[in-house]
């Protein structure tokens, strides 16, 4: 009986000791990222939130996006997710060529969530801007799990380089 015991209790130690281990490593390795003071006036857009909530504002872009900054940004923190060749494939997320001035959700044979194919309009500045903020509080539901791009300028270099993507 005691010989049981200890086996439990091993195995209740090993795994506390387990999740101790991942919650560091997972902490090492994702750090907060601070967004840049502004250095502009702020315009601000609503963005959906829960019914009955106040709309949360979406930071306005900085002017003057760099291209060659967002593909660094982009690779990053997208590339994992996403394809940008022209015909590319589909992975997790849809492959993002053209997609500036493209209409949402229009990939066939991408499963897109229901709330991103509900979202009417097209892919420009505004509406990449809101998604790319907070993509969850721009489509609620959406598959999307990356928590978005907090930093005003590394979110107008991402756009600009998915314009840049024709």
């Amino acid at each position: 009986m005691s010989l049981e015991f200890n086996k439990i209790a091993a195995a209740v130690l090993a795994a506390s000791l387990g999740a101790m281990m991942i919650g560091k490593v997972a902490g090492a390795l994702v750090h907060p990222s601070f967004p840049e003071k502004p250095h502009i006036a702020v315009q601000e857009a609503a963005v959906e939130t829960k019914p009955g909530a106040a709309p949360v504002a979406v930071p306005a872009l900085p002017p003057g996006g760099d291209a060659a900054a967002g593909k660094v940004a982009f690779d990053r923190k997208c590339l994992t997710c996403h394809t940008v060749d022209k015909g590319g494939a589909n992975k997790v997320g849809p492959n993002l060529f053209g997609i500036y001035g493209a209409k949402k959700a229009h990939i066939a044979g991408f499963a897109y969530s229901a709330s991103m194919q509900a979202k009417a309009g097209e892919w420009d500045e505004t509406t990449l801007n809101e998604f790319l903020w907070k993509p969850a509080a721009y489509i609620r539901q959406t598959k999307m799990a990356f928590a978005g791009l907090s930093n005003d300028k590394e979110r107008a270099d991402v756009i600009a380089y998915l314009k840049s993507l024709k």
